[in-house]
């Protein structure tokens, strides 16, 4: 576990923390690699998370979702105590149900699918998982299977 002081900075509307060189040196050799996202856990001024280090702009940033800010009790300007290691835990995000079988059923969405980035992907997947209904379920997941196929608008985009 590696411990640091940082100030919270804000690029657009995103809170983060730059690690010190140091640590990501240290943490690159843990996880075994000096590029990609770099999965982290650990407590900002004592309260426990779950994130993923990233570079962005040519900065490794570990970004502050709301609720790490609000446990934290710390916002955009504070000095925040940082306590951070890899994370070696797996992280998948499980495919729904409904929407592999609706891939099963339609070949085209599925060969459309299985050529998106991982990332877009487990958000597709992600939010079809966070549905709390079966109405809701079914629904979004027409929606994603025409988004595939370029008729609709789904998790914000036009095409995938």
């Amino acid at each position: 576990m590696y411990a640091f002081s940082a100030k919270i900075f804000k690029i657009g509307i995103n809170p983060y923390v730059l690690v010190p060189a140091a640590i990501l040196k240290d943490l690159f050799k843990d996880a075994g690699k000096d590029k990609g996202p770099i999965p982290i856990q650990g407590s900002i001024n004592g309260y426990p998370f779950t994130q993923t280090l990233v570079k962005y702009s040519s900065k490794w940033r570990l970004y502050l979702n709301t609720p790490m800010r609000i446990g934290s009790a710390s916002d955009v300007g504070d000095t925040v105590e940082m306590r951070i290691s890899i994370d070696t835990k797996e992280r998948t995000t499980p495919m729904p149900s409904k929407l592999l079988i609706a891939l099963q059923k339609n070949k085209k969405a599925n060969d459309i699918f299985e050529q998106l980035r991982p990332s877009l992907k487990k958000e597709i997947m992600r939010y079809i998982n966070n549905m709390k209904t079966e109405a809701s379920i079914d629904k979004n997941v027409t929606r994603a299977i025409n988004f595939l196929l370029g008729k609709e608008r789904f998790i914000g985009r036009d095409k995938p």
